[in-house]
């Protein structure tokens, strides 16, 4: 139990800067909702654009940091060598991509429908390369299990970015507008571009990601350009298929947001441009992400957990107990989310236009709840150093993505995307599960564990069901299936609650 204490600890610390991160998207969601900041059609071109710069970065990453767990963990001893090449290497690779993308700005940004705006492949260019060279030595900290560290850079970086974001929208625009402060206006020409309004957006994670370079100096003062030229290319070997599962991963997310303009036809939705209903399905996906949270938390502080065990006994009993704890756990964020979307929508998405695309958010979070099962059940491959089965379940997984995003959206628009994702997330946990039987078998407590789940749906069933025309009693009401759950996990698992509290 110590051993997943620590890891529960350590989770909570990555989850921190996860929610608070994430919380970007969040905090950012009710300012960008707002009709005073950003139009509909506005929040779908920040949307759009995140998304492909979602499968860029995995590109930019090549799957190195996977590949420094991997190698620093067989050979602890030799922890810089394994360091200096992973970084040197996406050090140069980065550089490279970004000076490529810069040269064909022009062509990208026609191709992409955004003619005379190169800057946005400008911009994104420098925030993928410099997020792609920072990310080794995120990875060092986790590996020396210096959450503390991580979490404050990394708030520190959204610390930046949401100030940034509200400096240019909020309070440069209305000094400039003469709405406050009109004193100031002479000094916010000096900043302030009034033809500017959603490329304030890029342009503030621009400055955050940069500011990330003389936070870390100190990471980098001990980094040398030395590339053990054999551990490269082992590593690369190892990164490679992780990285085109990281570009299938990011498309069974990413892809539907990246269609979505292209294949619906305007006024699917009645009043609605394809863009539009982008910008409502994109913000939507986004509450949707209070379940990715707990993943990639879960994920920063499991991988170097898991890599770790291989070296312990009983590994097996000890992934199977984080399997069963994650389940009971996700099933609760599924019910507590899903019950309290009146008053979410009511915090973060500002303007009510967005509310209609609502009814799609439950089916994202039990998709987001398979997704964090496959990472539960997909560590046997990486351990056993066979990542060319995850590249497989990834490339069907993308393949199928794309097919039917490419056959259903213009039937049936951002609801059949979502429906999608769930049924491509489900596939790919139960592929992992039922191929790592042979090859590492962990004895997972399904029957109790799928019990949890199967209550927690039906739960959510009956609280979806309930209405009232009072929505204070609605909400009230949507508190009994929470309650429920929770009444009932105390109950059957009291003395695991008590021993994990001790």
């Amino acid at each position: 139990m110590g051993k997943l204490t620590k890891l529960a600890g350590e989770t909570a610390i990555y989850g921190l800067s996860s929610i608070v991160g994430r919380a970007v998207n969040f905090l950012l969601v009710p300012f960008y909702t707002s009709a005073s900041i950003l139009s509909v059609a506005e929040n779908g071109i920040q949307i759009e654009f995140y998304a492909y710069a979602a499968f860029l970065n995995i590109i930019y990453l090549l799957g190195m940091e996977t590949a420094f767990f991997r190698f620093v963990s067989k050979n602890p001893s030799n922890s810089d060598q394994v360091y200096n090449t992973a970084l040197s290497f996406i050090i140069f690779t980065s550089l490279g991509l970004s000076v490529l993308l810069s040269l064909l700005a022009e062509p990208i940004s026609i191709w992409l429908d955004y003619p005379h705006r190169p800057e946005f492949i400008y911009w994104f260019s420098i925030i993928l390369a410099v997020d792609a060279i920072v990310s080794i030595p995120f990875a060092r900290l986790r590996y020396e299990h210096k959450a503390v560290n991580f979490a404050v850079l990394k708030i520190t970086n959204i610390g930046l970015n949401i100030s940034l974001n509200i400096f240019f929208l909020y309070f440069c625009k209305n000094v400039y507008q003469g709405n406050f402060l009109v004193e100031f206006e002479p000094l916010v020409r000096l900043v302030y571009r009034p033809e500017y309004n959603v490329e304030y957006v890029f342009i503030s994670n621009l400055i955050a990601n940069l500011m990330y370079l003389p936070l870390m100096a100190s990471s980098f003062r001990n980094w040398r350009i030395r590339i053990d030229t054999g551990m490269l290319k082992q590593m690369f070997w190892y990164s490679l298929p992780l990285m085109i599962m990281g570009l299938a991963g990011v498309t069974n997310e990413m892809l539907s947001r990246s269609l979505l303009r292209q294949l619906l036809p305007d006024n699917f939705y009645p009043g609605q441009t394809a863009r539009e209903a982008l910008g409502i399905f994109g913000n939507c996906y986004k509450l949707s992400l209070f379940m990715s949270l707990a993943i990639q938390a879960f994920r920063y502080a499991a991988e170097p957990f898991f890599f770790a065990q291989t070296l312990e006994k009983n590994t097996e009993d000890t992934y199977a107990r984080v399997f069963y704890y994650f389940v009971i756990f996700g099933a609760f964020a599924i019910l507590a989310i899903s019950m309290n979307l009146d008053i979410i929508k009511v915090i973060f998405l500002r303007n009510p236009k967005f509310w209609e695309g609502l009814h799609v958010v439950p089916v994202l979070l039990v998709a987001n709840f398979f997704l964090g099962l496959y990472y539960n059940f997909s560590i046997w491959y990486k351990i056993t150093d066979k990542t060319y089965f995850g590249m497989l379940i990834s490339i069907v997984a993308a393949l199928a993505t794309l097919v039917l995003n490419v056959w259903l959206i213009p039937i049936g628009g951002y609801e059949a995307s979502s429906f999608i994702t769930l049924t491509v997330y489900a596939g790919m946990a139960i592929s992992a599960f039922m191929i790592g039987k042979k090859y590492y078998p962990v004895p997972y407590n399904l029957k109790k564990a799928g019990l949890y789940f199967a209550i927690a749906i039906i739960l959510l069933f009956a609280g979806l069901s309930i209405e009232n025309s009072s929505a204070v009693i609605r909400q009230l009401l949507r508190q009994i299936p929470l309650l429920l759950y929770v009444l009932l996990v105390y109950f059957i698992e009291k003395p695991m609650i008590k021993n994990f509290i001790k």
